[in-house]
């Protein structure tokens, strides 16, 4: 029996889509309003998911309080009320789509979780846009 356990958690972030080698004009044309360069912000939702066995002994795929604790210290501690150009390592030379953000994010907390349970993440940036990756 293979059960998937998720656990939501929030914060929020500013950033600018753009290439650097390219003008302002041109990142403009290809990114609209998301490349901005005073940048702009969301209010991300995260779900994380993990799906394995239930123990036998006390019922949990995992505890979801220690799955918190491990989301809150690995990425929203970090990428809360951040510039995640300005501010976050990762980013430095990556562009913070949704897409590569979901990667990074994935990447914190893939380590730090049971290996025997799949992971997979799912990011929303606003309420209709979202992305999922599961490594």
């Amino acid at each position: 029996m293979r059960i998937t356990i998720c656990r939501r958690e929030h914060f929020n972030a500013a950033h600018r889509i753009y290439r650097k080698d390219w003008s302002d004009e041109r990142n403009l044309a290809v990114f609209g309003k998301c490349s901005n360069p005073n940048y702009h912000g969301h209010n991300y939702d995260i779900i994380v998911k993990l799906t394995g066995e239930p123990d036998p002994e006390i019922g949990y795929v995992m505890d979801m309080k220690v799955l918190g604790d491990v989301i809150k210290e690995r990425v929203t501690e970090v990428y809360d009320h951040r510039n995640l150009n300005l501010d976050i390592p990762e980013f430095a030379d990556v562009m913070p789509t949704a897409e590569n953000i979901v990667v990074k994010i994935y990447e914190r907390l893939r380590p730090h979780l049971p290996a025997h349970l799949d992971l997979a993440i799912t990011l929303y940036e606003t309420e209709r846009n979202f992305v999922e990756y599961a490594g």
